[in-house]
């Protein structure tokens, strides 16, 4: 039975993977698990703009209200407003409804602990156990007992007003091209950057509970390019639906993702002295330029499984303060215990205004070697089958033996999509492709 918990919540299909008993159970569950019912407790929730997040929310705080918690309704907030408002407002737990970056049909639900940081493997696991257990043993009170909803959606503001105190930078001047998503960011990011004096032009902040990620934000930048350059803005900024990601747009229409922000961000703050251990944090999905960049201020590269959560873990263990994902999940634990578009974007357009340098001089830093990427669609119960196959090992050792230790394959299953992930990089883009989709074709024969 494949593990209900991926490695951003539980994702699925809303209203047939995702449903409403399902939201109703991990409601349940997951306030018993992360209160033990030690005291009457209080979980604040917020989602993103889909139209199945009426059906789930609804849901999963009935679930929550009837193991006498209470529910508190912030509306529509980025994920990274919910980690830092549930320690602003002493909140038990987090949860956000929202499937980030994939299309509007898909729905998820994760929880954030009291300190605002995602569940661990074991926590999740608990959760779990309950759900598929019915939620036995778990409290059922009745009459004064149960737990009662509440909403508060002057929150937007207070997060909004945190966002602009730790602005760090006047943005008069400036001019920033937006792209939200139609999703969680609408609600805020236009409203913040034009009250740091940047002048705002958009696009896709018109979310209709459908429209979310439909070729626009972080995952389709192709239109916020155009717009850079019509507009004559410094620079463009793509979100994800739930902004705990960024892409940014240089002032030339080039996307600069994830791993160039890292460099960027990492050699500031180590120029400041305020990287502790000369480290950054990345996954193995980031480029080899990544390491090669940082490698030349004398900043060290440590890597993690994907997700952000491990990247997480693995700066919380190092004290480190920076890292983050190709896919511009980026984390500065001294801002947010979690991925913050947002406050990426902050950072960024600081060191701009500080250096006077345009975001492709900025990002040049770095020299990417060539990275192809093929998604290999497949059964959800077969993904990890990969590994045990001998045809499919022995193709990748040849590959990697073609490559002669100048490059790298890597397969993996998603984390989030019935999909497995084919990465190669190298010196020649010609091979790359070809070795791809060659063993793309493999993994698609083998695992049909």
């Amino acid at each position: 039975m494949p593990r209900m918990f991926g490695t951003d919540g539980v994702r699925g299909i809303a209203n047939t993977e995702l449903t409403g008993n399902l939201a109703y159970d991990l409601g349940r569950a997951g306030a018993q698990a992360l209160t033990q019912g030690t005291h009457k407790p209080t979980v604040i929730i917020g989602s993103d703009t889909r139209r199945s997040c009426d059906l789930l929310k609804c849901a999963l705080m009935a679930g929550i209200c009837s193991v006498g918690a209470h529910a508190v309704d912030l509306g529509v907030l980025p994920t990274p407003a919910i980690a830092l408002l549930t320690r602003q407002m002493g909140a038990d737990a987090g949860v956000v409804i929202s499937a980030s970056h994939n299309p509007a049909k898909y729905n998820g639900i994760k929880f954030f602990n009291r300190e605002g940081y995602k569940l661990s493997d074991a926590l999740e696991d608990e959760i779990e156990a309950l759900v598929r257990g019915g939620c036995a043993g778990v409290p059922s009170p009745t009459g004064a007992e149960l737990g009662r909803i509440e909403t508060r959606p002057e929150m937007r503001a207070e997060y909004l007003e945190a966002l602009v105190q730790r602005a760090g930078a006047d943005l008069s001047g400036l001019t920033i091209a937006l792209d939200c998503a139609n999703g969680a960011a609408s609600r805020v990011a236009p409203e913040l950057f034009a009250r740091l004096g940047a002048r705002v032009v958009s696009r896709a902040c018109e979310p209709d509970g459908m429209n979310i990620n439909l070729d626009c934000g972080s995952t389709h930048p192709e239109a916020l390019q155009a717009l850079v350059v019509e507009s004559g803005a410094d620079v463009g900024l793509a979100f994800d639906g739930d902004a705990d990601r960024l892409i940014a747009v240089d002032e030339t229409g080039k996307i600069v993702d994830g791993d160039e922000m890292l460099v960027v961000c990492g050699r500031a703050l180590k120029e400041k002295g305020q990287l502790p251990g000369d480290t950054v944090v990345a996954t193995v999905m980031s480029n080899m330029g990544l390491d090669i960049a940082l490698r030349q201020s004398g900043i060290r590269v440590e890597r993690t499984a994907v997700g952000d959560r491990y990247v997480l873990e693995r700066m919380l263990q190092g004290g480190y303060v920076l890292g983050g994902e190709q896919s511009g999940h980026i984390i500065f634990l001294r801002d947010n215990t979690t991925g913050d578009g947002i406050q990426t974007a902050l950072h960024l357009l600081s060191i701009l205004t500080e250096t006077g340098r345009p975001l492709s001089a900025l990002a040049a830093q770095m020299q990417r070697l060539p990275q192809v990427l093929v998604n290999v669609p497949c059964a959800g119960e077969k993904k990890h089958a990969f590994a045990e196959d001998a045809a499919i090992c022995a193709r990748i050792g040849e590959i990697e033996a073609e490559l002669a230790g100048c490059g790298r394959v890597l397969v993996r299953p998603s984390g989030t999509e019935a999909l497995v992930r084919v990465m190669l990089e190298g010196p020649d883009e010609a091979m790359l492709h070809r070795s791809a989709e060659d063993l793309a074709a493999l993994l698609r024969a083998r695992l049909s």
